[in-house]
């Protein structure tokens, strides 16, 4: 059995033969302890460092969420070990928020069934042939729509959103019918009941250029690319094109469709979200660049930039899950957790304004301003990258 060393005093690094002054070596870093240990000696390092980690969340998460710029300012005053590494938070937030995100998304999705849809349809006003008629046929959708939903019971809240949008199209489905047909004396036509229809040369002539796009070969060939990376760009456009003709085909295929693009949107979004980081940075480092500092201390104010917002992220949605779930056991709840995500949804730009303020010091005009441009060219650079990362989904 190895003997545990419990002194240092006297004694020389094993790596670089360094007297120890400490635990540690001065020269190389080395622990003089031994790593050759009985297994529970192992079990209680492990337990230890848990505990240890646990403790610098429980003293990360609290000011990240309520003190703007207070965990950089720590990071810059050089008191940093009883916090979580920025890197660490952003990775392990982000991580969280797209997978409950993904969660909920997949959780309010609702399998209506084959007799019950929340779903309009302008099958009966383009067969109206005067204003009452189509008054009359949008009544009996809208009742339609709040029997389908009352037909859901308790997951009738997670659909609501769909019965809103429904509703909408049926309104509008039955406006554009009302023009319609007030438009036909004036003009001295007689209206039939499809005249709101495009003709059918129309759809054939769309749908055959569609047709010809999706089911043409999808070999690509740029000149200046080597072939391996042809042959992934050619792979990808085939991917996207079944992907596509998927979702235009009914039945259980186009759902598959749709589920496959989001797994693969949420799979892309948090290397996206990886790209976007130095990008802030580099914009801070552009709008702040008289202020002499380097593009490391940006990146840093960008990690905890974003370690928030996908904090408040996770916090959000999943205030809007535990409200879904209890609605229909305790609708009270609900309330609160409505007032918590406004609240949250409210305190995310004031919270980057004042982070800012105190991170850069200047005065309120220039911050606010600076705050403004900042703000408008990261949200066109995230919805590009979005975008990017949406057709990548589509592509796999």
């Amino acid at each position: 059995m190895m003997k545990q060393l419990i002194r240092h005093e006297g004694m020389r690094c094993a790596n670089c033969g360094a007297v120890l002054e400490g635990e540690f070596c001065h020269e190389c870093g080395q622990s003089f302890h031994s790593v050759l240990k009985p297994m529970h000696h192992m079990a209680e390092e492990t337990v230890e460092t848990l505990l240890h980690i646990d403790g610098r969340i429980v003293h990360t998460l609290p000011p990240l969420l309520l003190r703007p710029g207070f965990l950089t300012l720590e990071y810059f005053s050089g008191r940093r070990v009883r916090y979580v590494a920025p890197f660490r938070l952003v990775f392990v937030l982000c991580l969280l928020a797209f997978f409950v995100c993904h969660l909920r998304l997949e959780d309010s999705h609702i399998d209506l069934g084959p007799n019950t849809q929340l779903h309009a349809t302008d099958n009966s006003f383009n067969a109206a042939t005067t204003p009452a008629a189509v008054e009359l046929a949008l009544q009996q959708q809208l009742a339609g729509l709040e029997r389908a939903q009352d037909a859901l019971g308790p997951l009738g809240g997670l659909a609501a959103s769909d019965l809103t949008v429904a509703k909408n199209a049926a309104r509008q489905q039955a406006a554009q019918r009302i023009q319609v047909l007030e438009a036909a004396p004036a003009a001295g036509t007689a209206l039939q009941p499809s005249d709101s229809l495009p003709t059918a040369a129309d759809a054939e002539v769309h749908t055959k250029i569609s047709n010809d796009w999706l089911n043409s070969p999808s070999h690509i060939e740029i000149a200046w690319l080597p072939g391996f990376a042809n042959d992934r760009v050619s792979k990808s456009v085939s991917h996207l094109k079944a992907n596509l003709r998927a979702m235009e085909s009914p039945g259980a295929s186009r759902q598959e469709a749709f589920d496959r693009l989001l797994t693969n949107f949420f799979g892309m979004l948090p290397q996206t979200m990886f790209v976007m980081i130095p990008l802030f940075a580099l914009l801070l480092k552009l709008f702040y660049v008289f202020r002499r500092r380097l593009y490391m201390e940006h990146l840093i104010v960008a990690l905890h930039s974003h370690a928030y917002l996908f904090f408040s992220l996770l916090l959000g949605v999943s205030f809007g899950a535990l409200s879904s779930w209890l609605a229909p056991h305790a609708a009270w709840v609900t309330y609160p957790l409505h007032w918590l995500e406004w609240g949250l949804a409210l305190w995310i730009p004031a919270y980057l304004l004042i982070m800012q303020k105190r991170i850069y010091r200047q005065g309120w005009p220039m911050t606010l301003l600076k705050f403004g441009c900042i703000g408008f060219c990261y949200f066109w650079l995230l919805t590009l990258a979005l975008l990017v990362a949406g057709a990548l989904g589509m592509a796999k």
